[in-house]
């Protein structure tokens, strides 16, 4: 569990009347007439005590009300079955407040409270991970039994970025150049580290402990020649992450367009974010620096960096990583190191991020597909729906054949067992680069 999170807002609500005021005086001037007319007291006795208390409440106008309403919320880890638990404080001068409370983008729904500190809890169902609203109220307040109200305050609303739950990868394809002295991979030059490279002659630079006695005692061809034994160096890899959230489609083909959270099952982006965390997780882990970048107009980046507080880092903006706003199809190209490594998640339905992907494969990148979109249900389509998701699976499925030709290994998300496929992929570029070699 994370830290609570407090929201506070104060306002001050001028009152105005209710129709209680109006039906009052209306009934009680209609029970003594009666009375009147048919010689009856009782009924003008009934009439009179309503008129009274109806002028009392007419004359004794409430000060201005200044409200006070306090947001609490103790989200959860994220992931399925977790829940975020709120509680709202409210203090006022009236007799009870009127809340009209949201959750997680949901229905409004009404509650009627009385005055002071926890008078409404609720409980969230995390069931997806990124930015959402974990609780969000609109307040007024009555008095003296409805016959006043204020108007509505303004909206208070507590928004939690939810982190995904990364998975395990344990192996990661590489860029194409190492770079670097602190990676964990093998790199071509000489340095420590790595495996053995070759027997050399001493020159500058090198350390007395690297002589290789037994190499010398045996190959040197002079008096006073050193042999020393040369490794490898362990270089780091430049890893980029670009994440393509103009779309957000959920495993319910049915909801798709709807925004329907609680229907739409797991989407493409709560698979991108998990996917971006899990490979930003392990590269960091093999000392690599990693940068990433939402492929839109307004997506949030980080430049290229490595260790446990750029991790954090990077987990925070993937967190508040959601869908595009402006709706445009526009991709922005962002800055990628040479000869980097760039993992590009996306649904490729419209081929944008298959072409920024193409362009990235021509200057020299390693790049690696990661196909996101989940493994989709089409229960509840009718005939036509069916026929055109197979037209739009059909032009997904032409776009991806295309990335694999341009030498670009295709990976799907939604996999049952995404460490091995991640090793394949890493195996198929290590042979690629050795037959290059």
């Amino acid at each position: 569990m994370t830290d609570p999170i407090r929201v506070t807002e104060r306002a001050t609500l001028p009152w105005r009347r209710t129709p209680v005021v109006a039906i009052g005086l209306a009934g009680a001037a209609m029970l003594v007439a009666a009375g009147l007319a048919f010689s009856r007291p009782d009924v003008v006795g009934i009439g009179l005590p309503l008129a009274l208390t109806t002028a009392w409440m007419l004359v004794r106008r409430p000060a201005t009300a200044e409200l006070q309403v306090e947001l609490r919320a103790q989200p959860g880890a994220g992931g399925e079955e977790a829940e975020a638990r709120g509680e709202v404080d409210a203090y006022v001068d009236a007799d009870w407040v009127q809340f009209a409370v949201e959750q997680d983008s949901g229905p409004q729904r009404l509650a009627d409270v009385g005055v002071g500190r926890s008078v409404l809890t609720t409980t969230t169902r995390l069931q997806h991970s990124g930015p959402l609203e974990l609780l969000g109220v609109t307040a007024r307040c009555v008095a003296q039994d409805g016959a006043w109200i204020t108007d509505e305050s303004p909206r208070v609303a507590i928004r939690w970025n939810t982190p995904p739950r990364a998975r395990h990868i344990a192996r990661l394809p590489v860029a194409p150049r190492l770079t670097g002295l602190h990676g964990a991979h093998e790199g071509g030059r000489p340095g420590q580290g790595g495996d053995f490279r070759d027997i050399h002659p001493f020159a500058p630079g090198d350390e007395l402990r690297r002589v290789d006695w037994r190499a010398t005692a045996r190959a040197a061809r002079r008096p006073g020649e050193l042999l020393v034994r040369r490794n490898n160096t362990l270089s780091d890899s430049s890893v980029v992450i670009a994440v393509d959230t103009a779309e957000d489609l959920g495993s319910v083909v049915a909801g798709w367009g709807a925004g329907d959270p609680d229907r739409s099952g797991v989407t493409s982006l709560d698979l991108a974010r998990q996917a971006a965390l899990s490979i930003a997780t392990t590269a960091i882990g093999e000392g690599d620096r990693v940068a990433y970048h939402a492929l839109s107009s307004g997506g949030r980046s980080i430049p290229s960096g490595g260790g446990a507080r750029h991790l954090a880092r990077v987990r925070d903006i993937i967190a508040a990583t959601g869908p595009s706003t402006d709706g445009s199809p526009y991709r922005r190209s962002p800055v990628v190191p040479s000869g980097s490594i760039v993992f590009v998640l996306s649904t490729f339905f419209d081929g944008v991020a298959a072409q920024l992907a193409t362009r990235w494969r021509a200057a020299g990148h390693a790049v690696v597909a990661v196909d996101v979109l989940p493994t989709s249900d089409a229960s509840r389509l009718t005939r036509e729906q069916l026929i055109a998701l197979r037209t739009v699976l059909a032009e997904r499925t032409d776009i991806l054949t295309e990335v694999r030709q341009a030498g670009i290994e295709v990976v799907s998300w939604a996999a049952p067992d995404i460490d091995a496929a991640m090793r394949l992929a890493a195996l198929r570029q290590q042979r690629m680069r050795a037959v290059r070699r």
